[in-house]
Protein backbone atom coordinates (compact mmCIF):
# COMPACT_ATOMS: atom_id res chain seq x y z
CA UNK A 1 0.00 0.00 0.00
CA UNK A 2 1.26 3.33 -0.64
CA UNK A 3 -0.09 6.47 1.10
CA UNK A 4 0.02 10.15 -0.19
CA UNK A 5 0.16 13.34 1.76
CA UNK A 6 -3.09 15.05 1.07
CA UNK A 7 -3.74 18.13 -1.37
CA UNK A 8 -0.50 16.79 -3.38
CA UNK A 9 -3.10 15.99 -6.38
CA UNK A 10 -2.67 12.18 -5.77
CA UNK A 11 -5.24 10.03 -4.39
CA UNK A 12 -4.90 9.20 -0.70
CA UNK A 13 -3.31 5.64 -1.36
CA UNK A 14 -2.81 3.01 -4.04
CA UNK A 15 -2.27 -0.89 -3.58
CA UNK A 16 0.53 -1.98 -5.91
CA UNK A 17 1.57 -5.87 -6.41
CA UNK A 18 4.91 -4.54 -7.16
CA UNK A 19 7.41 -2.05 -7.26
CA UNK A 20 8.07 0.61 -10.21
CA UNK A 21 8.72 4.10 -10.56
CA UNK A 22 5.84 6.24 -9.66
CA UNK A 23 6.09 8.40 -12.66
CA UNK A 24 5.08 5.18 -14.67
CA UNK A 25 1.43 5.63 -13.29
CA UNK A 26 -1.77 5.96 -15.09
CA UNK A 27 -3.01 8.04 -12.74
CA UNK A 28 -2.15 11.50 -13.03
CA UNK A 29 -2.03 12.33 -9.14
CA UNK A 30 0.54 9.74 -8.82
CA UNK A 31 2.86 9.80 -12.42
CA UNK A 32 3.26 13.89 -11.26
CA UNK A 33 3.34 13.45 -7.71
CA UNK A 34 5.50 15.08 -5.49
CA UNK A 35 6.26 15.36 -1.73
CA UNK A 36 6.50 12.27 0.75
CA UNK A 37 4.88 8.60 -0.15
CA UNK A 38 4.83 6.06 2.48
CA UNK A 39 4.92 2.06 1.56
CA UNK A 40 3.68 -0.06 4.06
CA UNK A 41 4.00 -3.98 4.14
CA UNK A 42 3.87 -6.43 6.41
CA UNK A 43 6.23 -9.09 6.85
CA UNK A 44 6.04 -12.46 8.60
CA UNK A 45 9.82 -12.83 9.99
CA UNK A 46 10.39 -16.78 10.74
CA UNK A 47 12.24 -17.65 13.98
CA UNK A 48 15.06 -19.30 11.97
CA UNK A 49 16.14 -15.96 10.83
CA UNK A 50 17.41 -14.32 14.31
CA UNK A 51 20.62 -16.18 14.95
CA UNK A 52 22.92 -15.10 17.61
CA UNK A 53 26.22 -13.78 15.43
CA UNK A 54 23.85 -11.99 12.43
CA UNK A 55 22.47 -9.12 12.05
CA UNK A 56 19.09 -8.76 9.58
CA UNK A 57 19.13 -5.41 7.40
CA UNK A 58 16.41 -4.16 5.12
CA UNK A 59 17.70 -3.73 1.67
CA UNK A 60 16.01 -1.30 -0.54
CA UNK A 61 17.27 -1.44 -3.68
CA UNK A 62 17.27 1.86 -5.33
CA UNK A 63 15.04 4.60 -4.42
CA UNK A 64 14.39 8.51 -5.51
CA UNK A 65 15.38 10.54 -3.56
CA UNK A 66 15.62 9.64 -0.23
CA UNK A 67 13.51 7.11 2.39
CA UNK A 68 13.09 7.33 5.85
CA UNK A 69 12.54 3.30 7.38
CA UNK A 70 10.33 2.86 10.41
CA UNK A 71 10.24 -1.16 11.57
CA UNK A 72 6.93 -1.34 14.02
CA UNK A 73 6.95 1.93 14.88
CA UNK A 74 10.78 2.41 15.20
CA UNK A 75 12.44 4.75 13.14
CA UNK A 76 15.47 3.67 11.65
CA UNK A 77 17.08 6.67 10.67
CA UNK A 78 16.73 8.62 7.06
CA UNK A 79 18.68 7.11 3.80
CA UNK A 80 20.07 9.86 1.26
CA UNK A 81 22.55 7.55 -0.67
CA UNK A 82 23.67 4.18 -2.06
CA UNK A 83 23.63 1.76 -0.96
CA UNK A 84 19.98 2.58 0.50
CA UNK A 85 19.99 -0.12 3.58
CA UNK A 86 19.74 -0.15 7.06
CA UNK A 87 20.13 -2.61 9.91
CA UNK A 88 16.21 -3.55 11.40
CA UNK A 89 17.84 -6.21 13.82
CA UNK A 90 16.71 -3.73 16.62
CA UNK A 91 13.37 -3.62 15.41
CA UNK A 92 12.45 -6.59 13.59
CA UNK A 93 10.66 -9.42 15.85
CA UNK A 94 9.52 -13.06 14.66
CA UNK A 95 6.26 -13.19 13.60
CA UNK A 96 4.21 -10.09 12.00
CA UNK A 97 6.08 -7.30 10.93
CA UNK A 98 5.01 -3.87 9.88
CA UNK A 99 7.62 -1.88 7.79
CA UNK A 100 6.65 1.54 6.54
CA UNK A 101 9.47 3.56 3.83
CA UNK A 102 8.58 7.09 3.42
CA UNK A 103 10.38 8.31 0.17
CA UNK A 104 10.23 12.16 -0.81
CA UNK A 105 11.12 12.72 -4.75
CA UNK A 106 12.28 15.67 -6.16
CA UNK A 107 9.91 18.47 -7.05
CA UNK A 108 10.21 17.58 -11.07
CA UNK A 109 7.44 15.55 -12.29
CA UNK A 110 5.11 17.78 -10.56
CA UNK A 111 5.96 20.50 -12.60
CA UNK A 112 5.84 18.81 -15.60
CA UNK A 113 2.74 17.56 -14.45
CA UNK A 114 1.54 21.10 -13.49
CA UNK A 115 2.81 22.17 -17.20
CA UNK A 116 0.13 19.66 -18.70
CA UNK A 117 -1.85 21.69 -21.50
CA UNK A 118 -5.18 19.90 -19.54
CA UNK A 119 -4.28 21.09 -16.19
CA UNK A 120 -6.47 23.56 -14.65
CA UNK A 121 -5.77 23.25 -10.73
CA UNK A 122 -2.69 23.52 -10.36
CA UNK A 123 -0.56 22.03 -7.42
CA UNK A 124 3.00 23.77 -7.69
CA UNK A 125 4.09 27.55 -8.36
CA UNK A 126 7.32 28.97 -9.98
CA UNK A 127 8.23 32.57 -11.55
CA UNK A 128 10.88 30.43 -13.74
CA UNK A 129 9.88 27.84 -15.77
CA UNK A 130 12.11 24.99 -15.51
CA UNK A 131 10.49 22.40 -17.38
CA UNK A 132 7.61 22.06 -19.82
CA UNK A 133 4.89 19.94 -20.78
CA UNK A 134 7.15 17.51 -22.73
CA UNK A 135 10.31 17.43 -20.50
CA UNK A 136 11.14 13.70 -19.41
CA UNK A 137 9.88 12.52 -16.27
CA UNK A 138 12.01 11.57 -13.78
CA UNK A 139 12.03 7.87 -11.76
CA UNK A 140 10.38 8.55 -8.70
CA UNK A 141 9.35 6.32 -5.42
CA UNK A 142 10.55 3.12 -3.93
CA UNK A 143 12.00 1.37 -6.87
CA UNK A 144 13.71 -1.67 -5.23
CA UNK A 145 13.76 -4.88 -5.19
CA UNK A 146 13.43 -4.65 -1.64
CA UNK A 147 14.81 -7.57 0.73
CA UNK A 148 15.82 -8.84 3.70
CA UNK A 149 19.70 -9.37 4.02
CA UNK A 150 21.85 -11.34 6.87
CA UNK A 151 24.62 -10.37 8.04
CA UNK A 152 27.71 -11.48 9.58
CA UNK A 153 28.11 -9.33 13.07
CA UNK A 154 32.08 -10.44 13.04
Amino acid sequence: KIDFQKDRGAPAFIKVNELSSLSNNADAGVKYFSGTATYTKTITAPADWFKKDEELWLNLGDVKNLAEVIVNGKSLGILWKKPFRVNISSALKPGANTVLVKVTNLWVNRLIGDAQPNVTNKITYTTMPFYQANSPLQPSGLLGPVTVMSVDRK
